[in-house]
């Protein structure tokens, strides 16, 4: 372990301004996470033309700060009125809503938060010690490593978020086309500038971020009636007594290691994590038939899964520069606005830097479990803001986080286009999420490849001659080939289930 990495990361960390800026964050994502139809990455978004100014290593910890809280936030409305604030909150709503109708919400509300804190901590604690094998590991990477690993991070488009994998490499190799408008700067060609200036040096991906996600999911909301919410009243924050710890310390340990395992494979996310952990929950469970009705194990499971998940997304954003989920796709774009190469270089020449980002999400998960406690009754009356008041305010901060990212109106215009273009791909299935990976690799694979190919004196061979390569290479066969793999493998277990129900009884 990197001691002088760990103890220069704290120096940038653990200052009054950073501390201030963190627990904001961390009380920006509770309250976004809490409001029903507000997503993390959305803030993250939003979040990112606003620390321009700001150093670097605080921005990003901002960020990571906000994707923690914004995680739990959506299990405090999950829990008092049965509305998931996050995706991942839904497994939490099964038992933590009757729970809480039964008089039961602060007791809920505290194992939730117990829960999540727990698997945070466990997940940044694992990769902390992680992290020197995989510095080891960096120190071996060039070009062609780099063209390879981020190839392979475009194979994930299929499984990145929606259920259709051929719409989301559509969308996926739509991004990497965006990425490619401008001047390339090894040959000087322009390509797809259309005889404007202000497409020389390319589309910036801060506009098109705010668009897809915050204008798009605008237009969504502004479709939907409001609805009343049934609003859980007197709630008595309280934490788990000795008997809930020794009923859901074992489930918090499993949920943990299967949140970070889930959280660092690029492309699953917080909600898969989620959703096995209360499966495996109830799987172990003593008293399985508790599940929907309140089970404490039920609260405990998704919840401790989730917030370790994402920790372990922020591993393959950090360390090998692939997105594990849409937000770290945001924190990715955000690593190259501010400088920083993500990906093995960071970790070769700037690990201070990575642990600096790890240290801010270990004291962001103390201070939403302090926020979450003390102000769950009041964010459960901020879900009752009307959509009116709501969304143009949203509006608002799009178009100033546009704007203020290059002090220009084009930024503006793109971030309504891609907001408009989003809404009417989110109508067909299409999701942001592949968009904006394919967005944020479709750069990187070019300049990898460019570098390789001057190195190499065009000889496109040369990137079948490392073994770190190969790997990849076959990573990535393997990633495109898995449909079909297990499609094959469901047909053969199908055909057999078949054969065995027409043998005749005793054969």
């Amino acid at each position: 372990m990197n001691i002088d990495a760990i103890m220069t990361g704290m120096e940038l960390i653990l200052t009054p301004t950073s501390l201030g800026l963190i627990f904001m964050s961390v009380l920006l994502g509770v309250v976004i996470g809490a409001l029903p139809g507000l997503s993390s990455t959305m803030a993250v978004a939003l979040l990112l033309p606003f620390t321009i100014g700001m150093e670097p290593v605080v921005a990003i910890s901002m960020m990571a700060a906000l994707y923690c809280a914004g995680t739990f936030g959506g299990s405090i409305t999950a829990i008092l009125i049965n509305a998931p604030g996050a995706p991942p909150a839904v497994a939490t709503a099964l038992d933590g809503y009757p729970m809480a109708q039964r008089g039961e919400a602060g007791r809920a509300l505290g194992i939730a938060a117990i829960s999540s804190v727990s698997g945070g901590l466990l997940s940044l604690v694992a990769f902390i010690i992680a992290a020197p094998l995989l510095a080891k590991v960096a120190l071996s990477f060039r070009p062609q490593e780099y063209f390879a690993l981020t190839l392979f991070g475009l194979s994930m488009l299929a499984a990145i978020s929606g259920k259709s994998a051929p719409r989301n490499l559509i969308s996926g190799m739509f991004g990497v086309l965006v990425s490619v408008v401008g001047i390339h700067l090894v040959t000087g060609v322009e390509r797809f500038t259309f005889g404007t200036t202000f497409l020389y040096d390319g589309i910036d991906f801060v506009p098109v971020l705010i668009g897809v996600f915050a204008i798009a999911e605008l237009l969504k909301q502004a479709s939907l009636h409001t609805t009343a919410l049934e609003r859980i009243r007197d709630v008595a924050i309280r934490l788990p007594s000795m008997d809930d710890v020794r009923r859901i310390w074992k489930t918090i340990l499993r949920s943990s290691g299967i949140g970070t395992i889930v959280g660092i494979l690029p492309a699953e996310g917080t909600t898969v994590a989620a959703i096995m952990g209360y499966n495996e929950a109830k799987r172990w469970s003593k008293t399985p038939e508790e599940f929907g009705k309140g089970s404490v194990e039920g609260i405990a499971g998704p919840e401790a899964a989730n917030n370790a998940g994402t920790s372990g997304a922020m591993v393959p954003t950090l360390a090998l520069g692939i997105p594990g989920s849409g937000t770290t796709a945001v924190i990715l774009a955000a690593l190259i606005m501010h400088g920083f190469r993500p990906g093995p270089f960071l970790m070769r020449e700037t690990p201070e830097i990575l642990y600096a980002i790890f240290i801010a999400m270990f004291i962001a998960n103390f201070a939403f479990l302090f926020v979450g406690l003390a102000g769950a009754k009041v964010f459960s009356m901020i879900t009752l803001i009307p959509r009116t008041f709501l969304w143009p305010a949203v509006f608002c901060f799009s178009i100033v986080g546009a704007y203020a990212y290059q002090q220009q109106m084009f930024d503006v215009w793109v971030m309504l286009g891609s907001g408009l273009i989003g809404f009417v791909a989110m109508r067909h299935g299409f999701g942001p999420a592949p968009f904006v990976m394919g967005l944020v690799l479709g750069g990187l694979l070019e300049k990898n490849w460019s570098q390789a190919m001057i190195i190499f004196d065009s000889d496109w061979t040369l990137f079948f001659h490392s073994w770190i390569a190969n790997l990849f290479y076959v990573l990535t066969a393997l990633s495109l080939a898995s449909p079909l793999i297990g499609g094959a493998l469901r047909a053969g277990r199908a055909r057999m289930a078949r054969r065995a129900s027409s043998l005749p009884p005793g054969d």
